[in-house]
């Protein structure tokens, strides 16, 4: 009789060295604390692959202006600082702001499908950029430091900065991966497959897609502020900047689009050729542009995708898995 599962051996090993790995490197400041800054830039990488999967690979939104939160959250975070709020609990704030301001947006840019979508969020982008520069409350186009963040030991702050980047890559595997798993999940997959079959159906597309939007918005509010944090400096040109939309497109489409391991991977792997690369000016973009049309010719579905489904494994399954018993 064929026997009907959510949940694998290998799945449980995965969860469990996850668990491991996630103890070593909260404890990374303790005996390595030269290695958080490159921690840190990967671990909002992960995070942001995977914000941007949940829109793109789940929900069926691809955005071209996701830095529009990433913006909201930084500035966000400035205001609440320049209030008196110590910055280190500020980016909890700033996230929801980010999700906040996302919602009137989202009446406008959900009307939208498809390319029109797309333009639209990249729009959005620019209009929060260009107001963050001809304001003098945030410093303009010459930027603004973070205040507040001095009340803190240098060491300390920086390893705060740390554990929200930590803190924030493991709340948005397990809360995509927990949130994909549910009935929301089944909903979205649906919407991202065939829109009118699934209104057919009885799902709520239209709150599927608000719902998916929000949270997206909610998370990457969070990684503008600790990226604030991070770097203690902010400008409306680099944190606006529409390459964030380019690191997230290249790392879930490399990665495996639709996946919780894809975006992972596909962070992994852009952080590796960043560090490796960087030095090398021009070349760098060079070769991040030849491995997309590499991956995007010989494994269309990623890098992931690809190995999922020529060895049939799946680290954190989503779906149901039938065997014969």
């Amino acid at each position: 009789m064929p026997t009907i599962s959510r949940w694998t051996r290998t799945a449980s090993a995965t969860a469990t060295i996850g668990t491991v790995v996630a103890v070593a490197l909260a404890a990374v400041p303790y005996f390595a604390a030269r290695a958080e800054t490159a921690l840190i830039d990967l671990f909002l990488f992960v995070a942001l692959a995977g914000l941007w999967n949940l829109l793109a690979g789940f929900a069926g939104l691809t955005s071209f202006g996701q830095q529009a939160y990433l913006g909201v959250g930084a500035y966000a975070l400035h205001l609440y600082a320049s209030a008196g709020v110590d910055p280190a609990w500020g980016v909890l704030l700033a996230a929801v702001t980010a999700a906040l301001v996302s919602l009137p947006v989202s009446l406008l840019v959900l009307r939208l499908t498809a390319g029109y979508f797309a333009v639209a969020t990249w729009v959005v982008a620019e209009v929060l950029r260009m107001l963050a520069t001809v304001s003098p409350r945030v410093g303009g186009n010459t930027g603004v430091s973070l205040p507040g963040a001095g009340r803190h030991p240098l060491v300390l702050w920086h390893a705060i900065t740390y554990w929200w980047a930590l803190g924030l890559m493991i709340a948005s595997v397990i809360g995509i991966g927990l949130l994909m798993r549910s009935r929301f999940g089944l909903d979205a997959r649906a919407v991202h497959a065939e829109p009118l079959a699934a209104a057919a159906a009885g799902v709520a597309v239209g709150r599927v897609r608000r719902v998916a939007y929000l949270l997206a918005a909610l998370g990457t509010g969070a990684v503008g502020a600790v990226l604030f944090c991070h770097h203690l400096y902010v400008q409306p040109s680099s944190i606006f900047g529409p390459q964030y939309s380019v690191y997230m497109l290249f790392m879930v489409l490399i990665g495996g689009i639709g996946t919780i391991e894809g975006p992972i991977l596909g962070a992994l792997l852009f952080f590796a050729l960043q560090q490796t690369l960087a030095g090398y000016g021009a070349a760098y973009l060079v070769v991040l542009g030849a491995v997309a049309m590499l991956v995007t010719l010989f494994a269309p579905r990623g890098i992931w995708g690809a190995v999922s489904s020529r060895w049939d494994v799946s680290l954190l399954p989503l779906g149901y898995r039938i065997t014969a018993s």
